[in-house]
């Protein structure tokens, strides 16, 4: 299966519109793990994506008949910019159909580059239905982002450039996976050539469609995926894709948010190039397989593959990025109400930086703070921590992992209330667009007292909202219909421990 793509990368018409990118030497991150790390820079490409690749190399194949016809594609980013301006290139009419919670950048560049961008539904699935429709009416032809020999073959051409750019034996290739065309390309060039060389896939541990795939040994469809890294936010590995994937992929790595946020700082240190989240999947990966291998001395690369991030993200990436290298902890601790309490718990911190407190009086009797600490790279030191705060004396509860208590209650420290009875809490997720909070708020109709709400859109296509909600115990069932009738992604929080140390009544 894997064999048939070798003829078609050497012969993939990429170079018209794509440069051969840099490899790059991560100095900082090869002294950091005791490994020789490169980067191979598809962020450098014309559209900051390696798509251009595969979109170019599928257009240019064909015929006049079609290329007269125009062409479409669904798209929330890079594959439609990579199109855009293949069609530009060639003279083509391009038509983008994008969901309306894309990134204002990638939409401003895909216009840029002359294509017509119709902005539909929510979701990459309602965009790519209504572009099926306009082939269907109006006979244009579809360009696929991932599933389709010529845009695979055209990805490939990554493998191609690496392999003779690096001479060197190389242990392991890390490739960031979405639908599946890059690490299809790749591994089947790669596997081909250099059978020895380890092909690792990363994906984000919300969207890990080929990790599931691979472990049942069948393409399945996850019933949702997380947007944090939207170029790989998909439901499920591409056809064509699986089948190179299960027979040159060794291994498939999930990493956190958190996890990737870090390698985004990782990658600017060693670039001072922003990565966005999915461009720096593979660098994640690559930290994660090589502290649990205990790799030393092997030549590693891992490809960047993006660079299109909303600036407005880089306020979150950067709050995430010390959890996601795991050197702070965030911790809820009890203080007794007197003076001289603050000094005390900074003494028993011994030494270690606090990187956030906060805190409002609201018992005579104690304080539970809300407090960031640094702690030792590879989050050594964080039990220890927590152990010897507890041997002062100190009541600690470590939130760290805890989603909701990094997303909201940071910012909502002192919110006690004696007057609130009967409340539920949730976090709700939905897309981000002009007046999606008032539809939000709208949807959830009159009959419940919402008593706490807390909102904050990170720049990403989707926002965030914490709700407490009066509601009657024989209420529940209908309230929980509500909610599932609305069709927001929600989490049930009345129960999490951080709002019950800091807002619950």
């Amino acid at each position: 299966m894997s064999q048939r793509y070798i003829k078609k990368i050497l012969d993939a018409r990429v170079y018209d519109v794509a440069i051969e990118t840099p490899l790059t030497d991560a100095r900082l991150l090869s002294a950091r793990f005791n490994n020789h790390i490169v980067l191979k820079r598809e962020d450098l490409q014309p559209v900051f994506s390696f798509k251009i690749r595969g979109a170019y190399n599928k257009v240019f194949q064909l015929t006049e008949e079609e290329k007269a016809k125009g062409v479409v594609a669904a798209s929330a980013g890079n594959h439609a910019q990579g199109l855009a301006y293949s069609a530009q290139k060639l003279g083509i009419k391009a038509t983008i159909v994008m969901p309306q919670t894309t990134p204002e950048i990638k939409v401003n560049s895909v216009k840029s580059r002359g294509a017509k961008v119709i902005l539909k539904g929510d979701a990459f699935d309602e965009a790519s239905a209504y572009a099926q429709d306009l082939v269907k009416k109006k006979g244009m032809v579809y360009i696929p982002p991932y599933d389709d020999e010529d845009v695979i073959a055209g990805q490939g051409t990554v493998a191609m450039e690496l392999l003779w750019q690096h001479t060197a034996p190389l242990h392991a290739v890390f490739i960031p996976v979405g639908g599946g065309g890059l690490i299809a390309g790749m591994a089947a060039y790669i596997k081909y050539i250099r059978p020895d060389v380890k092909v690792i896939g990363v994906e984000y541990d919300e969207s890990a469609c080929l990790y599931e795939a691979l472990k049942a040994n069948e393409r399945i469809t996850l019933d949702e995926v997380g947007i944090f890294a939207d170029g790989v936010a998909v439901k499920q590995i591409g056809e064509l894709p699986f089948e190179v994937a299960k027979d040159c992929v060794d291994e498939v790595v999930t990493v956190s948010a958190d996890e990737i946020c870090a390698a985004i700082k990782d990658v600017f240190d060693d670039t001072r190039s922003i990565a966005e989240p999915a461009g720096a999947l593979s660098v994640a990966g690559l930290k994660k397989y090589v502290e649990r291998e205990g790799l030393e001395d092997k030549n590693l690369a891992a490809v960047v593959s993006g660079a299109n991030v909303n600036f407005d993200r880089l306020r979150y990436i950067s709050e995430r990025t010390e959890i996601g290298e795991k050197r702070e902890a965030i911790l809820a601790v009890t203080l007794p109400e007197r003076p001289g309490s603050y000094k005390q718990f900074v003494q028993a911190l011994s030494k270690r930086n606090i990187t956030e407190f906060n805190y409002r009086y609201s018992d005579r009797s104690a304080a539970q703070v809300f407090v960031g600490v640094q702690i030792q790279h590879g989050g050594h030191g964080r039990e220890e921590l927590v152990a010897s705060l507890k041997e002062d004396g100190y009541p600690v509860l470590d939130l760290t992992d805890n989603e909701m208590a990094k997303l909201h209650i940071r910012y909502m420290v002192g919110g006690h209330s004696s007057a609130t009875y009967n409340e539920r809490v949730f976090r709700f997720e939905f897309p981000e667009r002009p007046g999606a909070l008032m539809k939000f708020l709208m949807s959830l109709g009159t009959r419940w007292n919402i008593s706490m709400f807390h909102y904050r859109n990170h720049g990403s296509a989707y926002s965030r909202v914490l709700m407490g909600v009066q509601v009657e115990e024989d209420d529940l069932p209908e309230f929980q219909k509500m909610l599932d009738k609305v069709g927001f992604r929600y989490w049930d929080e009345t129960d999490n421990e951080a709002y019950k140390l800091f807002l619950g009544c």
